[in-house]
C-alpha cells in the first residue's frame, strides 16, 4: 500500500501484557524501538491506557508513578519517558490515549451531532476512535514502524475495547503490516523448584479467544528458560520456538535491547514485517559501550541523597533516577542513590543523617507534607558547601529556606502551604488566580529560559543564551522578593524571555561551589546517549566534593595542619 505522497505505509507492532501487571511492557516496547532504530528505521511510539482518567495528571504518584510531560504540555504515562530515552521518537499528547479521553472525544462528537442520530456503541464507535488515534500518529510522522503498547493486563474488562481495536487493525492492515507481541510471566515456584508455563498458556488463550494470535512471546522470568520449556511454550501457544524470547531480570534496563538482540528478536520482527532486506543489520556499538560504562565505570562512585515526598515508590521519580544514571555515564561514575523521606528528616540529627552524601537533590512535588524536612536538607547543603540541585518544588523550597535563614524573613513561605504568610516568597501562578480546576491547569510543557551571562547556569549549558525546558508547576517565585534575596547573594540566572517567571536560581560561587535550583524538570529531556547538562554538572560537582572530603580525611589522618572544610560542621549563619 502507498500513501498519497508516495511514502510507504507504516507497519505496526502491538505490544500486550498478560498474567500480572508491571511486567515491563513499556521497557519491552522501548527496547524494540531501540533495536529497530539501530537498524536504521524511523520509529514512532504510542501508549493506550485503559483507565477512565482523561490523563494521569491528577493521579497520585503512589498509584501511578511519575507523570511524564512532553514538549507540547501533555501529562502522560511514565512509559513515554522510556520511549523518549530509548528512541528518537518525538512524542506529544497524540502518543498517549486513555479510555477516558477516547470516550470524552466520542461523547463530544455525539453532542455536536456528528453521528447524525445514530446509536453510539463500543463497536464500532469507540473502536473506530481508537483506530483513528493510532493512525493519526502514523499519518503525522510517517514512520517505518509504529509500536503501540496496550496498558493493563489481558483479561481486564476495561482493556477490551483497545484489544478489539487492535484486532481489527491486524485484519485491516494485513499480516505483513501488523504483528502482535505478548509480554507474559513464567514464574518460578519455589516449592516445586521449577518454572511454570501454565500462566503464559492461559494468557495466550485469553488473547486467542478475542481473536488475537501473538506472533512473538516475551517471557519474563527471574532465571533462564530452558530449551525444553521454550519448546513447550511454543507448542501450547502456537508460535515458533525461536519466537519465545526470554526476558530476564538484568542489572540495568539499558541492557534489555542487547539481550533481545542476542536472541534474534529484531531479526524476527523484520522478517515478519518483510523489512529484512531493507534494514538488514543493527548497529549497537554505542549502546554496548553505554551498558559497559553503567555496569563498570572506571572513575569511581558517589552518593546522592534524594530528599522527596514520594520516595516509597521509586517510579514516582523514574526520569530523575535515570537522569542521574545518564550523568554518571557522562562522568564515568557510578551514582548510588539513597531515597530519604522528607517527612522523616527530623529536626534533631539531620546533619548527621546527611553528612556522608556527596550531593543533595530535592525533587518536585505538591502539598505541604514533608516540607520541613526538605528545608532542613537545603539548609544543610547551603551551609556545609554540599552540592545541591533543586527541581521545581526543590527550587521553591530553596528560595523559602534562603529567605528565612539568610535574609531574616523568618515566616517566609509559599501560599501553597500557608495562604496567610506575611512573606509569600512563592505564590500561585498569576495566570491561575481564580482557577480551581486541577486537571491540565498548570504551566505545562516546553518554555524558553534566558540565561544570565557569566552565571553557573550559563556555564552548565555551555554558554547558551537561551534554552528550552519542560515545566509542570502551579506556583512560582514572587518577583517582589527578588531584590531582597539578591542582596544576600542569591543569583537569578534564568528567567522567561518576557521576564515574568524566575526559572533558575543559584548562589554565587564565592558563597557555594554548586547550589542551583530550576523551576522546570530537566529530567524529562535527559537521554542515556545525550545526558542533561544540569545533571552532568551536578554529578561532577558531587565527585569533586567527594575528592575534597577524602583529601581532608587523609590530611587529618596524617596529622597535617589543615583548615577545616565547611562540610565538616555547620557554622553559624552570620
Amino acid at each position: 500500500m502507498q500513501r498519497l505522497n508516495g511514502n510507504v505505509m507504516a507497519k505496526y507492532i502491538f505490544v500486550t501484557g498478560g498474567v500480572v501487571s508491571s511486567l515491563g511492557k513499556g521497557l519491552a516496547a522501548s527496547s524494540i524501538g531501540c533495536l529497530l532504530e539501530a537498524r536504521g528505521m524511523r520509529v514512532q511510539m504510542m501508549k493506550l491506557d485503559p483507565y477512565i482518567n482523561v490523563d494521569p495528571g491528577t493521579m497520585s504518584p503512589f498509584q501511578h508513578g511519575e507523570v511524564f510531560v512532553t514538549d507540547d504540555g501533555a501529562e502522560t504515562d511514565l512509559d513515554l519517558g522510556h520511549y523518549e530515552r530509548f528512541t528518537n521518537a518525538k512524542l506529544s499528547q497524540a502518543n498517549n490515549w486513555t479510555s477516558g479521553r477516547i470516550y470524552l472525544s466520542v461523547i463530544e462528537k455525539e453532542r455536536r451531532g456528528d453521528y447524525l442520530g445514530k446509536t453510539i456503541q463500543v463497536i464500532p464507535h469507540i473502536t473506530d476512535e481508537i483506530k483513528a488515534a493510532v493512525r493519526a500518529v502514523a499519518e503525522a510522522h510517517s514512520p517505518d514502524v509504529q509500536i503501540v503498547e496496550i496498558g493493563g493486563t489481558v483479561g481486564d474488562i476495561e482493556s477490551l475495547p483497545f484489544l478489539e481495536a487492535i484486532r481489527q487493525m491486524g485484519n485491516e492492515e494485513g499480516r505483513e503490516n501488523a504483528i502482535f507481541i505478548h509480554v507474559t510471566l513464567v514464574p518460578y515456584i519455589a516449592a516445586a523448584g521449577e518454572l511454570k508455563t501454565k500462566p503464559t498458556q492461559h494468557s495466550v488463550r485469553e488473547l486467542r479467544e478475542i481473536g488475537i494470535a501473538p506472533d512473538i512471546l516475551l517471557c519474563r522470568s527471574d532465571r533462564p528458560i530452558s530449551a525444553d520449556l521454550r519448546r513447550k511454550i511454543a507448542l501450547f501457544c502456537n508460535v515458533q520456538e525461536r519466537a519465545v524470547i526470554s526476558a530476564l531480570d538484568l542489572p540495568t534496563i539499558y541492557e534489555v535491547p542487547i539481550a533481545f538482540h542476542e536472541q534474534g528478536l529484531d531479526q524476527l520482527i523484520v522478517e515478519d514485517l518483510k523489512l529484512a532486506s531493507q534494514f538488514p543489520t543493527a548497529d549497537l556499538n554505542r549502546w554496548r559501550q553505554l551498558v559497559s560504562t553503567i555496569k563498570d565505570p572506571s572513575g569511581g562512585s558517589i552518593k546522592i541523597a534524594i530528599v522527596g515526598k514520594y520516595v516509597e515508590l521509586e517510579d514516582s521519580y523514574k526520569s530523575l533516577r535515570e537522569a542521574l544514571t545518564h550523568a554518571g555515564v557522562a562522568n564515568d561514575l557510578r551514582v548510588n542513590v539513597s531515597w530519604i523521606e522528607s517527612e522523616n528528616l527530623s529536626a534533631e540529627g539531620y546533619e548527621t543523617e546527611l553528612q556522608d552524601y556527596d550531593g543533595i537533590l530535592v525533587p518536585g512535588g505538591f502539598g505541604k507534607r514533608g516540607i520541613p524536612g526538605m528545608l532542613r536538607a537545603i539548609k544543610y547543603a547551603r551551609r556545609s558547601g554540599t552540592p545541591y540541585l533543586g527541581i521545581c518544588l526543590g527550587m521553591q523550597t530553596a528560595c523559602i529556606e534562603f529567605a528565612r535563614n539568610a535574609c531574616g524573613l523568618r515566616d517566609a513561605d509559599s501560599t501553597e502551604f500557608n495562604e496567610q504568610t506575611a512573606f509569600p516568597v512563592i505564590f500561585k501562578l498569576r495566570d491561575l488566580v481564580g482557577v480551581d480546576e486541577l486537571g491540565g491547569t498548570m504551566r505545562l510543557g516546553g518554555w524558553d529560559c534566558k540565561l544570565l551571562d557569566g552565571s553557573l547556569a550559563a556555564e552548565v549549558y555551555g554558554g547558551a543564551a537561551t534554552v528550552s525546558e519542560r515545566h509542570r508547576h502551579r506556583y512560582e517565585f514572587n518577583p517582589e522578593f527578588r531584590e531582597v534575596l539578591a542582596k544576600e547573594g542569591m543569583v537569578f540566572s534564568g528567567v522567561s524571555p518576557d521576564g515574568k517567571f524566575i526559572e533558575i536560581i543559584e548562589l554565587s560561587r564565592d558563597k557555594h561551589p554548586f547550589f542551583i535550583g530550576c523551576q522546570f524538570h530537566p529530567e524529562y529531556k535527559s537521554k542515556p546517549l545525550a545526558p542533561h547538562p544540569l545533571f552532568v554538572a551536578f554529578v561532577r560537582a558531587a565527585w569533586e566534593n567527594r575528592l575534597r572530603s577524602e583529601n581532608l580525611e587523609h590530611d587529618v589522618a596524617s596529622d597535617r595542619q589543615v583548615e577545616m572544610s565547611e562540610r565538616v560542621g555547620i557554622p553559624s549563619e552570620n
